[in-house]
């Protein structure tokens, strides 16, 4: 039994957007407890030689052959991971088809990792890019915005994730109120201006819930916000150390449960 790990990720055209996850994983790689465990980070698209299956015939060229798929998504409500599941042969969690295909794979035994969602930690790594936008909590309003999307189930998963996630934030943070948005379908500014009704005497800091900065962090949601007031810094997850601890943990609770030792041949 040798175990390998792909992390598959987005990708993007910014090339400080693949940066930033290429130092998460290394950062996760470098700790003890995964010496000697082939490790691979890849990408949905955009970022070409390093393809899902570029991952998928580099590790098994290592000779892996128990390999733990972890997708560095943020929330199960993306229907990028249901259809990567789809493309290791798991079955659709609704109607939607990926176009990914089948992937290749020769001789590894495939195990699917779950995305982010409301991890302990990365709430804690929310927190710590609000704090410089606040100055009284309890007069503040919190409005969590993630990507969301509009297909049925996947709509649901990602409304859930966001209102467990918001509802974690403004209870740690001791803030008068939080709520939430998707972009997709687009409810940034109508949800703004809502709060800004009901809740005139308190301010409203803008949480975007994004792995990395790119184009939805700097253009897309201070355009859907324009002319309304509010704080904003755009900061996301990554840099933050402690998207490398999540990768981390999460290949070693796998590498537990499959009862490997510490060091790998």
């Amino acid at each position: 039994m040798k175990p390998g790990i792909l992390v598959i990720s987005h990708g993007s055209r910014e090339a400080e957007w693949v940066k930033l996850v290429d130092e998460a994983v290394a950062a996760a790689v470098s700790m003890p407890s995964l010496t000697g465990v082939p490790v691979y980070s890849s990408f949905l698209e955009i970022v070409e030689g390093r393809l899902i299956q570029d991952g998928i015939d580099a590790l098994e060229a290592q000779g892996v052959t128990e390999l733990f798929v972890l997708p560095l998504f943020v929330s199960s409500g993306s229907t990028h991971v249901d259809e990567i599941g789809q493309a290791f042969g798991q079955p659709p969690i609704s109607e939607l088809e990926g176009d990914l295909g089948t992937f290749r794979v020769m001789q590894a035994n495939i195990h699917i990792g779950q995305p982010i969602d409301e991890d302990e930690e990365i709430v804690e790594l929310l927190l710590s890019n609000i704090w410089p936008l606040s100055a009284s909590a309890d007069r503040e309003t919190l409005l969590l915005i993630g990507h969301g999307s509009k297909e049925p189930v996947f709509h649901e998963r990602w409304q859930q994730g966001l209102n467990r996630l918001a509802e974690r934030l403004r209870e740690l943070g001791g803030f008068a109120h939080a709520a939430t948005a998707m972009l997709l379908p687009d409810q940034a500014a109508e949800r703004m201006r809502e709060l800004q009704q009901k809740r005139p005497d308190e301010a409203v800091i803008v949480v975007p819930l994004f792995l990395s900065k790119g184009y939805f962090t700097n253009t897309v949601i201070p355009k859907r916000l324009s002319g309304l007031d509010y704080r904003y810094n755009g900061e996301a997850m990554l840099p933050h150390p402690a998207v490398a601890r999540w990768i981390e943990r999460r290949i070693s609770t796998w590498l537990e449960q499959l009862g490997a030792t510490k060091r790998y041949s």
